[in-house]
């Protein structure tokens, strides 16, 4: 089952270990941005209304999808963004594989580092992915911005001034929008559409590998 998620408001999505302390929680109230936290780890996200696509896809263990390797089981997820983004004139993809890679941001910021099955164009990201694991199955949130920018993200994030340049630095060039890399998507519900009624149709290369 794949769904996506639309927000109504600014808001500023944790993962499921980041502290509540992180928040500037004076800017985000004088901004009328919401927090909200994610079932799945990794770094904070910040999303607005029409600036992204954010994909929830549930995979229980029965499903040929599973993997018992964590790594190994959002290679899927990458391949299956690859093709929706070649659909629309996106090329140049490569999916990111075996462990993650946070680097010195990724445990702050999730498009800082590198996670298996994120989608990377010429080295800078395109997808974020994070994972949440049950006896039942997988839940993997999966998202792409139509343009990067970390700017409304790190001002959300409680550090002074000094750090919070430094940060926007550092970051600038460690994504890219899906809008900046191709004409074609510049409707996101067509991306969001693509995504939505091509789950599951591809061949899956390996059948199962395990409860």
């Amino acid at each position: 089952m794949a769904l996506a998620r639309l927000v109504e408001r600014p808001t500023l999505v944790l993962g499921s270990t980041q502290p509540v302390e992180l928040v500037a929680r004076l800017r985000v109230k004088e901004r009328g941005v919401d927090v909200a936290r994610r079932r799945g780890g990794g770094g904070s996200v910040f999303l607005q209304p029409g600036d992204h696509v954010w994909i929830d896809s549930w995979i229980p263990r029965h499903d040929p999808l599973w993997d018992v390797d964590v790594s190994a089981a959002a290679a899927w997820v990458g391949a299956w963004w690859c093709e929706a983004l070649a659909t629309l004139g996106v090329g140049g993809l490569d999916v990111h594989s075996g462990r993650s890679v946070p680097g010195e941001l990724g445990e702050l910021v999730c498009f800082a580092g590198r996670g298996p099955g994120e989608v990377f164009h010429h080295g800078r990201k395109v997808t974020g992915l994070s994972q949440w694991r049950g006896r039942e199955g997988a839940l993997f949130s999966s998202c792409a911005y139509a343009h990067w920018d970390p700017v409304p993200l790190i001002e959300l994030v409680h550090v002074d001034d000094a750090v919070r340049a430094g940060l926007v630095r550092d970051l600038t060039d460690t994504a890219v929008g899906v809008a900046e890399l191709s004409d074609g998507v510049v409707d996101l519900s067509v991306l969001r559409d693509e995504l939505v009624s091509s789950f599951g149709s591809w061949p899956v290369e390996g059948g199962r590998s395990g409860d």
